[in-house]
């Protein structure tokens, strides 16, 4: 069975094994790392009756990965993980950002990799129950699991492949990660990002992913966002981190390389994964941000629930 590969082969090789996690853990209980400190992400009430029928183009952050994207009166959910757990045992941090019936008629769902904090199973299934199911767009080698749980529109796409949905072009793009479901199952599937198009904006969400030269692929070959979503948390330990998820110096750097107009942070405040204090990466990308001269209009930390007219 074929596996993936990133675009960039060879850095940080060894992040996955088990010695690595081991030492992380051992590392925790040594230096008495503090986990879970600090206020999660703020969160605006939101009942959703405004975005039906996706009546202006926006982006409404739902917390953690998931964004609610509509363009072109086309919406799209991408990494949905609504519920009040993942994996079972961790605990969101503050509630999502719309409840699952709030959601309005959804035209597809984007999964950018297997991961369960960004492929939650309970939210897929949920969305899959509605009486008009949305299309299920997900990474190459991924459509099985669908197929096999009788999803009933499912598509995959390689990298650079495109789908027209709606009124809008959705594009699959490079990331620096990796995947796995189970124990033997490890890059069977790819990872990456999406660029949603229509009209005048080009919405890109990173999914996981550290920083590489993909960013400036993505703007060559698909053109500059209008809007980038990037992942700000989920970083520290650096040793162990860095070879999967960006810290917010390489976000910023990210938002440099693909020409974006602006940026709206993600990947924080939701649940506890690791080790920085949960309310850690916005002051931090607020410090990178001035330390760089970056515009700061172009900065925006948006409140889980919050809906940003583009």
């Amino acid at each position: 069975m074929q596996k993936f590969r990133n675009l960039e082969e060879g850095v940080h090789p060894n992040q996955r094994s088990i010695s690595s996690v081991l030492r992380w853990r051992y590392e925790r209980l040594r230096d008495r790392t503090p986990i879970g400190q600090g206020a999660p992400a703020p969160r605006v009430s939101n009942d959703g009756r405004a975005l039906a029928g996706a009546p202006h183009d926006a982006i409404t952050w739902l917390g953690h990965a998931s964004w609610l994207v509509q363009l072109a009166r086309t919406s799209m959910v991408i990494d949905p993980a609504l519920m009040e757990r993942i994996a079972v045992t961790i605990p969101r941090l503050v509630p999502a950002g719309l409840a699952i019936d709030a959601l309005p008629k959804l035209d597809a769902v984007l999964v950018t990799h297997n991961h369960m904090d960004h492929m939650d199973a309970p939210s897929l299934r949920a969305l899959e129950a509605r009486v008009d199911p949305p299309l299920f767009v997900v990474p190459q080698g991924l459509k099985s699991w669908f197929d096999a749980r009788r999803f009933r529109r499912c598509v995959e796409l390689a990298w650079w492949q495109s789908i027209d949905v709606g009124g809008a072009r959705v594009t699959f793009v490079p990331a620096q990660h990796w995947s796995r479901r189970g124990l033997l199952d490890e890059d069977r599937s790819h990872w990456g990002g999406y660029v949603i198009e229509a009209g005048p904006h080009r919405v890109y969400h990173s999914g996981d992913t550290a920083y590489f030269s993909g960013f400036s692929r993505i703007r060559e070959r698909v053109g500059a966002p209008t809007a980038a979503l990037l992942p700000i948390g989920a970083y520290e330990p650096r040793w162990f981190m860095q070879g999967q998820h960006m810290n917010p110096e390489d976000s910023a750097q990210a938002f440099v390389d693909l020409g974006a107009e602006r940026f709206f942070a993600m990947h924080w405040g939701t649940f506890v994964l690791t080790d920085e204090p949960v309310d850690q990466p916005p002051a931090f990308i607020r410090d990178v941000w001035a330390a760089r001269a970056l515009r700061h209009e172009a900065l925006s930390i948006p409140s889980v629930g919050e809906t940003i007219l583009l």
